[in-house]
């Protein structure tokens, strides 16, 4: 699943290998082998530092003190029996230094009881440290789980398209936020929604989670695609504040070429036609969902061609917003064109790579990217040539007002009617 593999890109397993010795091996060369795998090169590298100086000029007395670095530093990244190894080598060796100078007993029994002391302190620590990354894990695998019920995975097919998404949250631990995407087969064809609600953190997930729910449950139930938009209204004025509201778009493909979208405030889809990207702006823009009560008006609906070989692009302003360090804005369509293949989800890798590349790293605000295509039904009877509509196979991207698209046969490029409040 692509949505799947995606989220796994910025969270690698990491899987444990162990290193022993054979199974003739006594147990305390085991103990020996499970301590140094453990234990981090920089500790080890510290304790040779001083003891190479003391072998090399004769000053290492003055350098014991330094030695009390090792265990802290092993505490930061091994096991509490990997900090207490570094500490009891770091005392062996101070003790043979200080007795190799004729150092006072009371000064090197002071040396050796600091040594001590941090070797147990950083081991306290290391037990510590460990006890909460167990904790932080079974938070993230629970946080998963919530993921995957409110973010469900897309397959790479759904109905007669191929799909694809892209889904970052801003913040650096997340992997929700309070953007939105949804895709699912219905008695009345592949319907699919793409929205951003308004805010950050839990409160907005909330509000994504109720968004998805009722549109999941409404997709099955409304055969118009604007009484679905109508109960995501509904719901949303009994349960959102006077300022909380959700920009959207909700597309289905009811039959074959017809392509229908209600935009509730939210960015312009792009349309995909041969090499030209086409923005696909509402005729009649409509408030976002959430605020119809307080504008009066309602939403339109929208019907465009949508033939094989076409492409369809829901986004959420986080990628239009981004910018680079001369504040400039991520030009989408341009790299849509750049990226563009028949695998969607190569596609929409190229996208993203190119978007924190723009930005320098890291996305300051959620950003999904939903892209689904009509692929090609191949027919021998049909020699190559041209796109319909008289696109070339080659050229550079052009985007231009979807009333410049070519009409679908039998009827208007657009249809435009209010639905039912």
């Amino acid at each position: 699943m692509s949505h799947a593999r995606q989220l796994g890109r910025d969270h690698w397993p990491f899987r444990h290998y162990k290193r022993g010795v054979g199974p003739a091996s006594s147990p305390r060369a085991w103990a020996v082998a499970h301590w140094a795998a453990a234990t981090p090169a920089l500790p080890l590298l510290i304790i040779f530092v001083v003891v190479f100086t003391d072998l090399a000029d004769g000053t290492g007395k003055i350098w014991l003190p330094l030695l009390a670095a090792a265990p802290a530093l092993a505490a930061a990244t091994s096991r509490p029996l990997g900090v207490l190894g570094v500490g009891l080598l770091a005392s062996l060796l101070g003790a043979v230094i200080g007795v190799r100078h004729g150092m006072p007993v009371s000064e090197l029994t002071v040396v050796l009881a600091a040594l001590i002391t941090v070797a147990g302190a950083g081991a306290l620590a290391s037990a510590l440290r460990g006890r909460r990354e167990r904790v932080l894990a079974a938070v993230r695998s629970v946080a998963e789980t919530a993921q995957h019920a409110l973010l469900k995975p897309v397959p790479e097919t759904v109905g007669p398209f191929q799909v694809a998404v892209h889904y970052s949250a801003a913040a650096a631990e997340a992997r929700i936020g309070g953007d939105l995407y949804a895709l699912i087969p219905t008695p009345y064809g592949v319907r699919m929604i793409v929205g951003d609600v308004r805010g950050k953190g839990l409160p907005a997930v909330g509000t994504a989670a109720l968004v998805l729910g009722v549109f999941r449950e409404a997709a099955y139930d409304e055969p118009d695609l604007l009484d679905v938009v109508c109960r995501i209204e509904r719901s949303l004025a009994r349960n959102l504040g006077h300022d909380d509201f959700v920009t959207a778009v909700v597309a289905g493909y009811p039959e074959p070429g017809r392509l229908e979208m209600v935009n509730c405030g939210h960015a312009p889809p792009l349309m995909v036609r041969g090499t030209e990207v086409v923005a696909v702006d509402p005729v009649r823009p409509a408030p976002p969902i959430g605020l119809r009560a307080l504008s009066g008006e309602s939403p339109s609906l929208q019907v465009v061609p949508f033939g094989e070989g076409e492409q369809l692009l829901l986004y959420t302003d986080g990628v239009t917003e981004a910018r680079d360090a001369g504040r400039a804005f991520y030009p989408l369509a341009d790299g849509l064109s750049r990226h563009l293949c028949d695998d969607p989800a190569r596609t929409l890798a190229a996208l993203h790579e190119e978007l924190l590349d723009h930005v320098g790293g890291r996305l300051h605000d959620d950003a999904a990217l939903l892209l689904v295509r009509k692929p090609v039904v191949a027919d021998p009877a049909v020699p190559a040539g041209p796109v319909p509509g008289g696109l070339a196979l080659t050229g550079t991207c052009v985007v231009r007002p979807l009333t410049d698209l070519p009409e679908p046969a039998g009827g208007d490029a657009l249809d435009d009617r209010e639905g039912a409040a």
